[in-house]
């Protein structure tokens, strides 16, 4: 298990920096399956250990690595599903836990719910791009046709705070799920809205 201070959700795919001796003997132990945890760690830190750990993780493929001269590695992994941990284990070499399969609500995906989520989330991001201009975001991200998918792929769009990640990845009905979202996205479009209309008037003062 790899204890992260954001949230990996289904289906998306991030690159993480590997450095620290105990999650090299992790990456070596899980060959060749190359699957492991990651979960958020609610209080502490990322490295040294000592850390408070939420309950529900997300099962994370590594697509590709590479050892560096300085040696770290470098990992591309992708979400592969949510798992609820039972138990953590020792710590030694590195954090382990007993798992179990957390298994969604077997609803339909309401699809208007769907399209007006996806057009909320595109709209933030948006804005987003508008308050942070060097980041160059991409609004127009091409999206999955399944529409399970496609729901993941907007929880890994939206920018939120890791607290409201975990509450996403947590809800186990997609339509809940993408409701909350929704409402993350209204409350950060405000916030982004006040934090343009401030910088142009300092913009006007200067």
């Amino acid at each position: 298990m790899f204890p992260l201070g954001m949230v990996i959700f289904p289906h998306q795919v991030v690159g993480l920096c590997v450095f620290e001796n105990r999650y090299k003997q992790m990456l070596s132990d899980i060959e060749p399956d190359n699957r492991f945890g990651t979960c958020l760690i609610e209080r502490g830190y990322e490295v040294g250990g000592g850390d408070q750990r939420t309950s529900v993780a997300t099962v994370v493929q590594i697509l590709g690595s590479q050892c560096m001269d300085d040696g770290k590695t470098l990992l591309m992994i992708e979400g592969i599903s949510c798992v609820e941990v039972a138990s953590w284990l020792d710590d030694a070499p590195y954090p382990q836990a007993l798992t179990r399969e957390r298994c969604c609500d077997e609803v339909g995906i309401e699809p208007a719910l769907l399209k007006s989520t996806e057009s909320a989330v595109r709209a933030l991001r948006a804005l987003q791009s508008e308050v942070f201009a060097d980041q160059r975001l991409r609004s127009n991200c091409e999206m999955d046709a399944d529409p399970w998918v496609r729901s993941w792929q907007l929880c890994s769009m939206t920018p939120m705070s890791s607290l409201d990640q975990f509450k996403v990845l947590s809800l186990s009905d997609p339509n809940e799920r993408l409701r909350l979202l929704a409402e993350i996205c209204c409350e950060r479009y405000g916030d982004y809205q006040r934090m343009l209309a401030t910088d142009q008037t300092v913009q006007r003062l200067d």
